[in-house]
């Protein structure tokens, strides 16, 4: 018999709490009816300076089979907070998550970059990403070579090694998900394999909440200057000398044009 509930909640707080939190996000933008656009991350947007949908795009899921398989997933991959003794445990757990969801997006957003300034691919300028699968892929990833004996069990059933369930995933999403973030689910496994093998080590308590408190400045910053949420009560103050000639990019129309104001007044502001 397996385990009740309770006590794999138990032993699983953090990857319960993240279970829980995707799960209110998705009925919650089910409730309101809102398009996987709004809450997104795209090239075009991040260009336009919304930094703060490399967030909500983690945490979010529009399609229900996507919020099942990747929270299904997540609960097995969840036994990483239970191997301390191989040097993972909650806390390795908690700090690389933060890794993975701030990583993994800049690099599907890089990707991004170089398929369009390079490749002159304009598709990739506003294909959108919604989802927690990056860092998914990231954890499969990083147990297949910490831990390369255990199972990945998805919606229950079905039981893949996970030494080759990350690529195995990757196909399967690819297959019954056609929507599904080829991309995305690849900077997952590099960032996963750049942790799983020291290239990015050395995180700590003091690293991870100077990481999250920098990460919440930036997305408070950039949701006020994009007009995402009304925050009325910050108010970012100029630093520029207003005698000086000011530098600035005006907002109207869909291109941005860096023009240079002599007569007026006009000051830039500078976060």
């Amino acid at each position: 018999m397996g385990k009740p509930l309770v006590l794999e909640i138990w032993q699983k707080p953090a990857t319960s709490c993240i279970i829980g939190i995707c799960s209110a996000v998705w009925f919650y933008i089910q409730k309101n009816n809102i398009g996987y656009a709004n809450v997104g991350i795209s090239y075009e947007t991040a260009a336009e300076g919304h930094y703060w949908r490399l967030i909500t795009s983690a945490f979010s899921h529009i399609s229900v089979l996507h919020l099942v398989f990747n929270m299904s997933a997540l609960w097995s991959i969840g036994e990483v907070e239970q191997l301390g003794h191989i040097g993972l445990g909650v806390e390795f757990y908690l700090h690389y998550t933060l890794v993975l969801v701030v990583l993994s997006g800049l690099l599907v957003l890089g990707a991004y970059h170089i398929l369009i300034q390079k490749f002159k691919l304009e598709y990739f300028r506003r294909v959108t990403s919604v989802g927690y699968s990056c860092v998914v892929f990231g954890w499969m990833t990083i147990l297949a070579v910490k831990q390369p004996s255990s199972k990945l069990n998805l919606f229950g059933v079905l039981s893949l090694p996970i030494s080759f369930a990350p690529f195995e995933s990757l196909i399967f999403t690819s297959i019954i998900v056609p929507q599904a973030s080829f991309l995305g689910h690849l900077s997952g496994i590099v960032v996963g394999y750049s942790i799983a093998w020291g290239l990015i080590h050395g995180m700590n308590n003091y690293w991870a909440l100077s990481m999250l408190g920098w990460i919440i400045l930036v997305a408070v910053l950039s949701m006020k200057r994009t007009g995402a949420v009304d925050f009325s009560f910050i108010k970012i103050e100029s630093v520029a000398d207003p005698s000086l000639p000011t530098v600035g990019f005006p907002t109207s129309g869909t291109g941005r044009t860096l023009q240079v104001d002599i007569q007026s007044a006009r000051v830039s502001d500078l976060v």
